[in-house]
């Protein structure tokens, strides 16, 4: 199994959870795959944990991925990191023969995204205090790669409070909506947008570029709209098995 070429053209393309169409979605396993390919940039979701830490997990809980009804923000890491994922590989018999398959935290998250010289594009899915985005933030400074990272949220919020503790760091808006008041809302706030593909035609590209704000796409697995987003001009396009 290996990823789906298409000519990609500037635009850059993020692995979605990880390289998700050949690992366990958010694992180091995921990640490492992209990592070792010509990805841009390694998506992830963040939530925090009961105990204060941050682990990375789309759903906020392990049913889909481990078969396992434990949510993330009831659970303390040692007890979440406890649980074996699904082998992508094996999804048909929900096989856990692979002790690997965990999900990581934000350090090992970041730590993977700076060895391998990837931008993290990094979801924020909980509802963060200003005081934990700080605590992110800190985390990632740590490590000295606060510039390899994107933040991307459906919550609007989580970004303002972002902006207000590092006024220049990138962040992207997520949403289905397009909008000239959206447009005009996240140029004045000196924010980017990551917007569902389906919503984007060329016209609307080009009234984002227009003021300014940088354009991503989620999630594009089909190698012909993927070629003609790109053609578009689109900045970014996330997704699970291109490359």
């Amino acid at each position: 199994m290996d990823t789906i070429k298409f000519n990609k053209l500037d635009a850059k393309v993020v692995a979605h959870r990880g390289l998700s169409g050949i690992e366990r979605e958010n694992t180091a396993s995921a990640f490492v795959a992209a990592g070792n390919r010509s990805y841009y940039g390694i998506e992830t979701d963040i939530w925090r944990t009961a105990d204060g830490h941050f682990l990375c997990c789309h759903d906020g809980h392990f049913k889909r991925v481990g078969g396992e009804e434990i949510y993330v923000e009831k659970t303390s890491l040692k007890v979440l990191q406890s649980v074996v994922l699904y082998d992508k590989c094996a999804e048909a018999d929900l096989s856990k023969d692979r002790a690997d398959l965990v999900a990581p935290t934000l350090e090992n998250y970041v730590s993977i995204c700076k060895k391998y010289g990837k931008i993290g594009v990094l979801e924020l899915k909980s509802i963060f205090t200003e005081e934990e985005i700080g605590k992110i933030i800190e985390i990632i400074e740590s490590y000295g790669y606060l510039d390899g990272i994107i933040f991307i949220a459906f919550d609007y919020d989580n970004l303002v409070k972002v902006k207000n503790l590092r006024p220049k760091q990138t962040v992207q808006f997520l949403t289905k909506d397009v909008s000239d008041e959206l447009i005009e809302k996240l140029a004045e706030a000196g924010m980017d947008a990551d917007i569902h593909h389906p919503s984007l035609t060329k016209e609307r590209i080009d009234a984002f570029h227009a003021k300014g704000v940088k354009l991503n796409c989620w999630t594009v697995d089909d190698p012909a709209r993927a070629e003609e987003l790109a053609a578009w001009g689109v900045d970014y396009i996330t997704s699970n098995i291109l490359e």
